[in-house]
């Protein structure tokens, strides 16, 4: 990787550390990453994307619980960048949480979702991150996004009583 794309990555960099694939992987591109703050991505809305047809066949519109979920998955590249994890090691990030979620417009077919989250805090396989996406320089979405980090089967709970 040269110095000029230090800090982005293509969609097959991404696959390898998100566990989505398509039609599920929402995240095409990430534009910048300053590891422990903040990440920056893209989406590109395409009208053949699966779920237009039935949301709604007459006015498509991405559904707003996936700008949510693009949100989560960039927000876990970040989590993965600031700890130094990876899936490799056996580490999956869940989505564990979200407060304070506001959608002020639709997204349609032709949009570019500019995806955005930032470190609010990062302690023991826990971060809150602020995230939002804009298209055309104007919020569409926002919220506080709650992760956990979990390697499977490392630290099980005990059974409840």
């Amino acid at each position: 990787m040269s110095a000029a794309d230090e800090g982005r990555m293509d969609v097959d960099e991404i696959m390898r550390y998100l566990p989505h694939r398509h039609p599920f992987l929402l995240v095409d591109r990430v534009t910048s990453i300053e590891p422990g703050k903040a990440i920056r991505g893209i989406k590109n809305v395409s009208v053949n994307e699966p779920y237009f047809p039935g949301h709604f066949p007459d006015f498509p519109v991405m559904p707003a619980v996936l700008v949510i979920e693009a949100l989560a998955q960039l927000a876990s590249i970040l989590a993965y960048k600031a700890t130094g994890h990876t899936p490799d090691d056996g580490t999956i990030i869940f989505f564990a949480g979200i407060d304070a979620a506001r959608f002020r417009r639709q997204v349609r077919p032709g949009d570019q979702l500019v995806l955005e989250a930032e470190v609010q805090k990062l302690v023991r396989g826990i971060g809150k991150f602020a995230a939002r996406a804009k298209v055309d320089g104007e919020i569409v979405a926002e919220a506080n996004l709650l992760a956990a980090m979990r390697v499977p089967g490392a630290a099980a709970k005990a059974p409840r009583a």
